[in-house]
């Protein structure tokens, strides 16, 4: 009876065979299957289709080796293909050069096979499962969960959902901050934000802190005054709109404001319609001067402005100006 081989080439001699050579053909089986557990072989593959074959009974088949680099240039799309029969794990570089895919795979059948993307050059433990006789499967391992115990570097590599419970300490440069989606900041333009070091300021900062708790603000600071839509039962919210106008098209009494905040200042213009003759009231809320809130000017077209500054109970007025012209 003649020797049989495995899917990886090991020869299998039957009883009574090969006398003589038993040693050298053991040893040749040794070599292969050390291959097999450990072994590292660079294959180059081509443009077209790459066979991985089987070599009986020989060691040095790229398919009998435990890691295989791929490398070479490809040009197009590519194929690297196993016998049907192979059923083992791989540990795969693709290190090749060129944009294109490269799939590992049976040479026939419907079975899954592992691609490498365009620009993956990476790493994958892929399992040949030879799990059918004309319609074996490759699987891609992956690498699972992995869990960082200690200081580690990840370079390059795509996180999916990151979760950090912890402060993250940021040292990037301008080019790696620009890296964020939308932010083309510089690390000078970053820095006119920056309120963390106290007793200095730095030239062109919009805010910058000293260390008795002021803050400077470098230019002009305003409040964009909103126009606010009449309501008989004057509604205001002053967190935001705290600098407005309204047009008078009837008598109004301003209700409490909404979303105060104590300390806070606001500042109302009320301008008479072309007709005139509104009158102004007041919640309670709003405290006046000898407690007694002013008569509004009624001519129409003119306007009056107040403002007011909370307590945490009382918008007190802190001043008024009437009959204003105000177009």
């Amino acid at each position: 009876m003649a020797s049989t081989y495995t899917g990886l080439g090991v020869q299998l001699m039957a009883t009574g065979e090969k006398a003589g050579t038993w040693g050298t053909l053991t040893n040749t089986n040794w070599n292969i299957i050390e291959q097999i557990s450990g072994g590292y072989v660079e294959q180059a593959i081509t443009s077209t289709p790459t066979t991985l074959a089987v070599s009986d009974g020989s060691t040095g088949a790229t398919l009998a080796h435990r890691v295989i680099k791929f490398t070479g240039s490809i040009g197009e799309n590519t194929v690297v293909t196993i016998p049907l029969d192979v059923q083992t794990f791989y540990i795969i570089t693709n290190g090749s050069s060129g944009g294109y895919t490269v799939q590992f795979k049976y040479v026939s059948g419907s079975g899954s096979s592992v691609t490498w993307g365009t620009t993956d050059k990476g790493t994958k433990i892929i399992y040949a499962a030879g799990d059918d006789a004309t319609n074996p499967n490759i699987v891609d391992v992956g690498m699972g969960t992995v869990t960082l115990t200690g200081t580690e570097t990840l370079t390059n590599k795509t996180l999916t959902s990151p979760k950090i419970n912890e402060d993250v300490v940021c040292s990037s440069t301008a080019t790696e901050l620009n890296l964020l989606d939308g932010c083309t900041s510089t690390t000078t333009e970053l820095n006119y934000n920056d309120l963390t070091t106290l007793g200095t300021s730095a030239a062109s900062k919009v805010l910058s802190a000293d260390s008795n708790n002021l803050t400077k603000i470098t230019g002009a600071a305003y409040f964009e005054e909103d126009t606010l839509t009449f309501d008989a039962s004057q509604d205001w919210d002053v967190r935001a709109s705290p600098v407005a106008k309204v047009t008078l098209t009837a008598n109004v009494v301003f209700d409490a404001p909404s979303n105060p905040t104590t300390g806070q200042f606001i500042s109302i213009l009320c301008i008479q319609d072309s007709g005139g003759s509104n009158t102004i009231g007041w919640n309670a809320i709003f405290e006046f001067a000898a407690d007694a809130a002013p008569t509004a000017t009624t001519t129409g077209d003119q306007g009056d402005l107040f403002s007011f500054r909370y307590n945490g109970t009382k918008w007190l007025e802190v001043g008024r100006t009437l009959n204003l012209t105000v177009a």
